[in-house]
């Protein structure tokens, strides 16, 4: 059968912290919160159906988080719902269904993106993040607007690893089953969300001091 979700009609230009799910940037935001779904002995693609429902606006803000243009983005989005119906089949309910659809859906993600910045671009460590001067050409007053969109853009250039971790924080999944993600140990987890959030937190105050 052919993969589900026929291409859609582009969307205007977003970013990352400027959808509705995204409130603040020092505190990073009051998330929406997607709830748990019942696996069940569902076929293929009854799970797809039930997965693009419960979790198709997380897997759109994920699209957003990885890739900042427009049309690139909608090919981002149609390769992670290709990635998660084909993946299914294999789905065992040794995890949730929605563990295994962020999983899945960052792993396209990563792999996506790695793809198009060795045509492009390179990527920024947390060190050269926080080393780095202030963006040149701020407008004075670095308001809510322009704060939540240079947010999004500082995420959109950390590397997979870190970039994968803070987009599951920003969608409110707990530490243990962002270490079932990503492979990494809880701790492990807890700890670089931790130094994200304080890199991410002064880069933000170093710049609307300097705007």
């Amino acid at each position: 059968m052919e993969p589900p979700r026929p291409r859609q009609p582009r969307q205007p230009a977003q970013t990352l912290c400027a959808s509705s799910a995204y409130k603040s940037c020092y505190n990073f935001l009051d998330i929406l919160t997607i709830d748990n779904v019942g696996q069940g002995n569902l076929t293929r693609e009854e799970l797809y159906a039930t997965a693009a429902t419960e979790f198709g606006r997380a897997l759109d803000r994920l699209a957003i988080g990885y890739e900042a243009d427009v049309d690139k983005r909608h090919d981002l989005r149609q390769e992670i719902h290709f990635h998660l119906w084909k993946s299914l089949e294999a789905f065992d309910h040794r995890c949730s269904l929605k563990t295994w659809t962020f999983r899945v859906a960052h792993n396209a993600a990563v792999n996506y993106v790695t793809r198009e910045r060795r045509k492009n671009s390179v990527f920024v460590s947390l060190e050269d993040l926080e080393n780095a001067p202030p963006a040149p050409n701020q407008q004075p007053g670095l308001d809510h607007r322009r704060a939540l969109e240079r947010l999004s853009q500082l995420i959109q250039n950390l590397k997979p690893l870190d970039r994968q971790i803070m987009l599951l924080y920003l969608e409110e999944i707990d530490n243990q089953s962002i270490a079932e993600i990503t492979g990494l140990s809880s701790a492990n987890v807890g700890m670089k969300v931790h130094r994200i959030k304080n890199i991410l937190a002064r880069r933000m105050a170093k710049e609307a001091h300097h705007a």
